[in-house]
């Protein structure tokens, strides 16, 4: 994963989900996408029906 990616993914989800940067930066790249996935999956399907 580029590191680009992994600070996209980190402010995003920090934004989304209101994690603390501390914690998100100690994930794997794989916990890390495997949540982002999930998170933006739910946060785009939620956009969607508003």
């Amino acid at each position: 994963m580029l590191r680009q990616e992994r600070e996209n993914m980190i402010k995003f989800l920090s934004k989304v989900k209101e994690m603390s940067n501390d914690k998100l930066m100690v994930l794997t790249d794989e916990d890390l996408e495997h949540l982002y996935s999930r998170t933006y999956t739910t946060h785009e399907a939620y956009e969607e029906v508003m």
